[in-house]
């Protein structure tokens, strides 16, 4: 029989959902943005902002709540700690979002120093694990997780890939040093989203199993039961 409360834990479980939508959202309309050099887009990213603010106040008052008043079992318990702390990933994510939002208009002054192949190869990559952990988490799903993490150091080899690049571009001609450096905190802010992810991977295996992966090396979590 399901118990009159289960409903507040579909509920907060379906704010989780909403909140994780919104901040792909952001991140697909901001690499848009940043590609078509689309200031309108990149306002409407950064305005957005709010309501992934919103959300994280709101699931974190569920949260609260629900611990405050519901008594509720271990295994419920560990859910909506994951939860919270998913969330705060989330809104991280947003605010990396509006971070490069923010640097578009500058960017969109000048003439693009290379073709926009890595970067967006970053954010498609960072919003596939931003999605499969959130799917891993919804559906306590242990190997999705996991392979989450494994796909982080690819994002991390693009970054320092195109950090390179773009100090040759300095070195060749420092004229380009100012959108050069926009570029390189770009990467940056992409390459935290993926962080942002691992995360979100890691609460996940912390829901299953009760263990707490942080700061462990990925291949000794990848290889563990």
């Amino acid at each position: 029989m399901e118990r009159f409360f289960d409903k507040e834990l579909d509920k907060f479980r379906s704010d989780l959902s909403i909140m994780g939508a919104k901040a792909i959202e952001q991140v697909r309309n901001v690499t848009e943005a940043l590609v078509e050099h689309d200031v309108e887009l990149a306002q409407k990213v950064r305005d957005a902002d709010n309501e992934v603010d919103e959300l994280e106040k709101q699931i974190d008052a569920e949260a609260i709540r629900y611990m405050s008043l519901r008594n509720p079992v271990a295994s419920e318990l560990r859910l909506v700690v994951v939860g919270m702390k998913a969330s705060h990933d989330l809104e991280r994510v947003a605010d990396e979002a509006t971070n490069i939002a923010k640097r578009i208009p500058r960017i969109a002054e000048e003439k693009p120093l290379k073709d926009y192949i890595d970067l967006p190869r970053m954010s498609e990559i960072a919003i596939e694990m931003l999605d499969d952990a959130l799917e891993a988490l919804f559906s306590n799903d242990l190997e999705k997780a996991k392979a989450v993490l494994l796909r982080d150091k690819e994002v991390d080899r693009l970054d320092k890939q195109l950090y390179r690049e773009l100090s040759g571009f300095m070195l060749e001609n420092p004229k380009v040093t100012s959108v050069a450096l926009e570029l390189m905190f770009i990467s940056r802010s992409l390459e935290r989203i993926a962080d942002h992810a691992g995360n979100i991977a890691e609460e996940v295996i912390f829901l299953i199993h009760g263990k707490d992966v942080r700061h462990t090396p990925v291949k000794k979590i990848l290889t563990e039961d």
